[in-house]
């Protein structure tokens, strides 16, 4: 599946819905959708995007999903009975995340504790530093775990998988996903040769 420019455009300001286990143990929460997410319902589905290669590296997911065209059916149950969910900071879909300014990335930040508060996971994983900086307002912010606390849940920073973010590579993301994924109990699947 391709989309033209002006259909991509066609779908900014858009939102995609949270893709939430009943019992999640591990939610991912990204930036915001981009367009090509919005246009196929499916977070991180830019076919440039390396979360998922990343979480099929890591083990976290056995098999890859066919993410760019968007989720089948079973792309998405494989998450839900894993006890994944992927939700965004900021719902409305942008071109590129720096078209958010801080105050929606803060009003994204309190709506999720508030959901997170909700959901019950054991563990977030915000995807992004810059993003988690503005949004929490914690401008020292480094990845990996964090002290605090998000509604309950223990709380991760991961590197932004997005090919914009080019100095880490798939392993790189892998390893850093693959931590947050061990304090949920989420069980990690050796890669497929």
């Amino acid at each position: 599946m391709g989309f033209t420019r002006a259909e991509l455009e066609s779908f900014r300001g858009r939102s995609v819905d949270d893709l939430m286990p009943e019992h999640p143990k591990l939610v991912f929460v990204g930036i915001n959708p981009g367009l090509w997410t919005a246009a196929t319902g499916t977070h991180f589905a830019h076919p440039g995007n390396r979360f998922y290669p990343a979480l099929a590296a890591a083990g976290i997911i056995p098999r890859m999903p066919r993410f760019a065209d968007g989720f089948t059916d079973e792309d998405r149950r494989m998450f839900l009975d894993a006890g994944i969910g992927i939700s965004n900071l900021v719902h409305r879909a942008t071109a590129r995340a720096d078209e958010l300014d801080r105050e929606e990335l803060r009003e994204g930040a309190a709506r999720l504790e508030a959901d997170v508060a909700m959901w019950h996971p054991l563990v977030v994983a915000v995807v992004g530093l810059t993003a988690y900086r503005q949004g929490f307002g914690r401008p020292n912010a480094k990845a990996g775990r964090q002290e605090e606390r998000l509604g309950g849940a223990e709380l991760w920073v991961v590197p932004n998988p997005s090919g914009l973010n080019a100095h880490a590579t798939v392993a790189d993301l892998a390893r850093a996903y693959a931590e947050p994924a061990r304090a949920a109990g989420i069980e990690l699947h050796r890669p497929e040769a």
